[in-house]
């Protein structure tokens, strides 16, 4: 088993919890080589075309870690709908906690790519006007793509407190990734509400995506790259499973062969994978 192939990388993310002389025998009992380190660059082509889809949060993490190269690399996992984050990310928004400096935009951005015109709607009534009159989730998009400066969370917040915003303005701001939790649950909760924010892919943190999300293969493909995409949080990833992989894994070399056999066609969490396979070994 190649250590770049899919399955490959995402044992090897859960050997690397275990301990390294452990981890080198079960390579060889798995026929897992050792992975051939990379930067990011090398990387940014795989992270854009060949992970699968990234719940909304893995975004945000990325973005976080306030790197412009990494910041490139988001700009191509964006979609046209997700208008607010290219504005965020062509103004140098930083949105690691507590920084206030802007962040260098990456050279090629900046020169290939404008900033989307200001909705004429909102450059007409202005911001707090544009989302109160809001009738359709359309006209939210709109209106809440000019929502990406920490000042203009702050006036959605004050404006919902004042008199709460349109059902369309609290649905397309609460699935976005970088929605300050505390703005989220101003607007309430409710189960259509809820799934809505499942749907979008908003996690609590990499524990629970490590832990909670599936499929495996998925998750610990995406947790392979951690370093890399969000270097910052992927050890929340890691402790969390770390306990995990060692009770029911350990240096069990016949446990480690029947997950890499498991992987591919495993449906449920890698929580339940770790736990399946052990269990059968």
């Amino acid at each position: 088993m190649p250590a770049d192939t899919t399955s490959g990388r995402a044992v090897g993310f859960l050997l690397d919890l275990i301990d390294s002389t452990a981890a080198d025998r079960v390579r060889a009992r798995v026929g897992l080589s050792r992975p051939v380190p990379e930067d990011l660059r090398e990387a940014g082509r795989r992270i854009s075309q060949g992970l699968p889809a990234l719940p909304s949060s893995v975004v945000l993490w990325m973005l976080q870690e306030d790197d412009p190269d990494l910041n490139a690399v988001v700009w191509r996992l964006l979609s046209d709908r997700d208008t607010a984050l290219r504005r965020a990310v062509l103004d140098g928004v930083p949105f690691g906690p507590g920084r206030l400096l802007a962040v260098e935009v990456d050279p090629d951005l900046r020169d290939n790519y404008a900033e989307p015109p200001v909705p004429h709607r909102v450059a007409r009534i202005g911001l707090v006007a544009a989302l109160r009159e809001s009738a359709s989730m359309a006209a939210a998009r709109e209106a809440t793509s000019m929502v990406y400066l920490r000042e203009h969370w702050q006036t959605v917040a004050e404006a919902d407190r004042e008199n709460s915003l349109p059902g369309y303005v609290r649905w397309a701001l609460s699935v976005r990734p970088d929605c300050p939790p505390s703005l989220r649950a101003q607007f309430g909760s409710h189960r259509k509400f809820d799934f809505r924010v499942r749907r979008a892919g908003i996690l609590d943190g990499p524990a629970g995506y490590a832990l909670d999300h599936g499929p495996a293969r998925d998750v610990l493909k995406v947790l392979s790259l951690g370093h890399m995409m969000f270097p910052r949080r992927v050890a929340e990833a890691e402790d969390a499973l770390r306990p995990l992989v060692r009770d029911h894994l350990g240096d069990r070399e016949e446990a480690w062969a029947v997950l890499a056999q498991l992987l591919d066609s495993f449906h449920g969490t890698t929580g339940e994978l770790v736990r399946t396979a052990g269990a059968i070994a």
